[in-house]
């Protein structure tokens, strides 16, 4: 996906280390979190838990890990709040970058976001500084199997209520209107299909190219915004490499 890399992000995050992977599990756990505190413990009633769900199982997290998640989040872990913000700024190159964070500490997050900004070259702005400059969709993503037809793919997509289907890097690429999101996942669910990912997303509508040191310093700040436990997105136009080639 331009601006995202979106196929780089999963394929990187298969091949994460334990550690790796363990805290992307306590991210997923943190939106699991906020879906049961939102609409109860119980995913045939909760269509946001069962969003979340979907992701976790995109991401490999283990099901005996989900439901110990979604049991905390019910018991003894109801009374944590987590207040979703989104923190928008610019890094090098004058590249647009959205983060946003789920915490129960709104000035440690602000002061880390903040650090991670200016170490890496760029600074914080304003709310609506750069979010102007993206669209908000619903993303779906399928690998493309041996023996998958594109057209038919298509034509299922639509049929599930999608509004627009692309091809690219051996990889479907199914958007939505954010509200039905849940709707067309389900439905190409239902119809048998394992997704690669299913998350509202925000994508840019031009992109910017680096290289060299500005690269470097753009890889790092993304490396250190996926460190940080209470981030749990970040969007972005930067036009990187397919960090999932040399995997």
């Amino acid at each position: 996906m331009s601006g995202h890399s979106k196929w780089a992000t999963i394929k990187r995050a298969k091949g994460k280390t334990d550690a790796a992977r363990g805290k992307v599990f306590t991210k997923i756990g943190r939106e699991i979190a906020v879906a049961v505190k939102l609409g109860g413990g119980d995913p045939s009633t909760n269509s946001k838990l069962r969003d979340v769900i979907s992701k976790a199982k995109a991401a490999n997290m283990p099901n005996d890990n989900i439901q110990r998640s979604i049991k905390k989040a019910s018991g003894e872990l109801g009374n944590i709040n987590y207040e979703s913000i989104s923190y928008e700024g610019y890094g090098v190159n004058g590249v647009a970058v959205i983060v946003e964070t789920l915490t129960d500490n709104k000035n440690r997050t602000a002061s880390d976001v903040r650090h991670i900004f200016d170490k890496c070259g760029g600074s914080m702005g304003t709310n609506g500084c750069v979010s102007y400059l993206f669209d908000t969709k619903g993303v779906i993503l399928i690998e493309k199997k041996s023996g998958m037809d594109d057209d038919e793919m298509m034509m299922t997509a639509i049929d599930s209520g999608a509004d627009d289907f692309n091809v690219s890097d051996g990889l479907y690429e199914i958007t939505t209107l954010p509200s039905a999101l849940s709707q067309v996942r389900e439905a190409l669910e239902s119809k048998g299909f394992v997704l690669a990912g299913a998350e509202v997303e925000k994508i840019p509508a031009n992109t910017v190219d680096l290289s060299g040191a500005d690269l470097e310093k753009f890889t790092r700040m993304l490396d250190m915004f996926d460190d940080n436990d209470d981030v749990q997105d970040v969007f972005h136009n930067a036009n990187l490499p397919d960090e999932g080639d040399d995997e």
